[in-house]
């Protein structure tokens, strides 16, 4: 088994079946949660290997993306049966995206899954948190912020989610990093207020 050869051709499929996606889901999401994840990786001693494959497939199949049905284990296996990958990693790697998303609220159990869990956490948080909850917004027709039904909005997902990772994450490196930009949310909320109330 060829891992360098897995890892560019994941890479690759990646590049084409999220290129151009407009929910926050895209490749470039996808790519900056795998360099991330390897950093953790390298930190916390993990299978560097299993944590980059994992990272890269995180989103495929994703319920969100697939009009409310989740795909994952069809798409992914489906995917690493063709670059005949050993079963068992197959299994491994199936295992951690099943662990990753905050709304199935499945506990991430493997260090590995740890790790991509917290990857995929941190780029919620942050600008680019911020840029990709609007995105998504965006994309179901909610309202940037309604003070009169503020449940079905953008800004309210900062409190159903992005406020709530900081002190979700896994790792000691990710919980480090994740300070600044959990810092960042709760600036632009102030300053979002701010300006809504036309200071």
């Amino acid at each position: 088994m060829n891992k360098e050869l897995i890892l560019k051709n994941t890479q690759a499929f990646i590049l084409k079946q999220f290129a151009g996606e407009g929910t926050g889901h895209d490749y470039y999401h996808i790519e900056r949660v795998v360099k991330l994840a390897k950093q953790i990786a390298e930190e916390e001693n993990a299978d560097v290997f299993l944590v980059e494959l994992a990272a890269w497939l995180h989103d495929l199949g994703d319920y969100k993306l697939h009009d409310g049905v989740d795909r994952s284990i069809e798409l992914i296996s489906g995917f690493l049966l063709l670059e005949e990958v050993d079963s068992e990693i197959i299994q491994k790697v199936l295992e951690i995206v099943s662990q990753v998303s905050f709304s199935k609220g499945n506990k991430a159990e493997s260090l590995e899954a740890k790790i991509v869990q917290d990857a995929d956490r941190m780029d919620a948080i942050g600008a680019i948190g911020i840029a990709r909850c609007f995105a998504y917004g965006g994309s179901k027709q909610r309202e940037i912020y309604n003070p009169e039904n503020p449940d079905e909005t953008s800004i309210q997902h900062f409190y159903d989610k992005l406020l709530k990772l900081k002190d979700l994450l896994n790792t000691d490196s990710a919980k480090k990093l994740a300070e600044e930009r959990h810092q960042f949310l709760e600036n632009f909320l102030e300053q979002f207020y701010k300006e809504w109330n036309g200071n």
